[in-house]
């Protein structure tokens, strides 16, 4: 994993944030993230119904009359009442392999936020992700592929403001062909993208593709 310290105090953190660098590794090789995941819990997880490409391109000059951008500020827990989630948020990096990593698998209960993007309702795309499941069942985002543009999801950040997001798309991107371009880049504005593991699942390759969240920022609080 790349040798960055995140242990200088808030004031310095907006001015020291992490290298472009990171997340342009991430854009130009357009790896995927969540790589693990048992896949034992059977039925499996819920996929989106389609690509959803057309209704995201119609619903996003709506979602853009939304608040502006906020400082810097790392998030600390996300709620998504439609798919009953509510867990907090651990910071990552990118793994030694170059990919985004994941929050601990024994704790299914934890999302984690990508320090090498926006925070969340900072301007540009801000990445939060979770496992789908584990040995013991479902994960904090087993439920992603349900998701349906208009729905909403929250994020509290450290300086105590949260930050309400639009679902205008709802994807699933195989792994080996990941749009890292279209997921992580920039749209203007505070954008959010939660993603997880999702397509076919097998003991030697795990899952086949991600399920990749599309939202805008519409209000903060």
């Amino acid at each position: 994993m790349p040798n960055w310290s995140f242990a200088e105090s808030e004031e310095e953190r907006p001015r020291r944030r992490a290298p472009w660098g990171v997340l342009a590794l991430v854009l130009l090789t357009g790896l995927a993230l969540v790589r693990s995941g048992s896949g034992a819990f059977d039925p499996g997880p819920p996929q989106p119904a389609s690509a959803a490409a057309a209704e995201r391109r119609t619903t996003e000059q709506a979602a853009a009359r939304g608040a502006g951008p906020l400082p810097y500020s790392p998030g600390e827990r996300v709620r998504i009442p439609a798919i009953r989630v509510d867990a907090p948020v651990t910071e990552v990096g990118l793994d030694a392999d170059g990919w985004v990593d994941a929050p601990p698998s024994r704790e299914p209960n934890l999302a984690g936020w990508f320090t090498g993007a926006a925070s969340p309702g900072e301007r540009g795309t801000a990445v939060v992700v979770g496992h789908v499941d584990n040995a013991r069942g479902p994960a904090v985002f087993y439920g992603l592929g349900s998701l349906r543009a208009g729905q909403h999801v929250e994020v509290r950040r450290k300086d105590g403001r949260t930050v309400v997001f639009r679902v205008y798309g709802v994807e699933v991107f195989a792994k080996d062909r990941f749009p890292g371009r279209t997921v992580y880049g920039s749209r203007g504005g505070a954008e959010l993208r939660l993603i997880t593991c999702g397509g076919r699942f097998s003991a030697r390759g795990g899952y086949t593709s991600n399920v990749v969240v599309f939202a805008r920022m519409v209000s903060a609080r």
